[in-house]
């Protein structure tokens, strides 16, 4: 469990799959992550999720966002983990629209920035994001991430932003 000052950040668990379904359902923050909501049947999902959670990969760590009242708000991750190049990408929804705009999905990102950079042997990090998506755009410049490069996927336009180590910074020994 990671604890930031709005929010912890805690393990997957199953009681999260019919929320986590719910929110994938949705058009607008299926539009806000380049996707299309989910139309796939409330158990066929549930079976991925079980698999997901009982064999977990280990290019990918997700984590649920609750608030400190232990609301369960969003979810977050890095993933595509590269050993050698010491990167990955992250991402990041703060599902329950009622949190949105109050610092919460910031402070999520630097809870899980902080972790990455103080427990993990990763020194990079990366997103994607909608480059008319100016709201993400400026909260993962408060998380210390700076525009790096644009892209072309699937017909959408994309802002490239990267977090890097600081300077000086202590570095784990082992991989995440």
């Amino acid at each position: 469990m990671l604890k930031g000052q709005r929010v912890i950040l805690r393990e997957k668990m199953l009681s999260d799959a019919r929320q986590d379904y719910t929110w994938r359902a949705d058009e607008e923050l299926a539009r806000l992550d380049a996707s299309v909501p989910i139309k796939l049947p409330f158990s066929d999902f549930m079976a991925f999720y079980i698999e997901e959670l009982e064999y977990p990969t280990p290019r990918r760590r997700r984590f649920a966002i609750d608030s400190l009242d232990g609301r369960h708000i969003g979810n977050c991750m890095y993933y595509d983990i590269d050993f050698i190049k010491k990167e990955a990408e992250v991402g990041i929804m703060i599902g329950d629209k009622a949190y949105w705009n109050k610092g919460y999905g910031a402070d999520a990102m630097k809870t899980l920035l902080e972790y990455i950079f103080t427990s993990t042997t990763l020194e990079r990090v990366y997103l994607h994001t909608l480059d008319w998506n100016i709201r993400a755009q400026k909260c993962f410049e408060k998380c210390g991430f700076t525009t790096c490069g644009k892209l072309q996927r699937n017909g959408q336009s994309f802002v490239v932003m990267e977090a890097i180590l600081p300077q000086g910074e202590g570095r784990a020994e082992e991989a995440p």
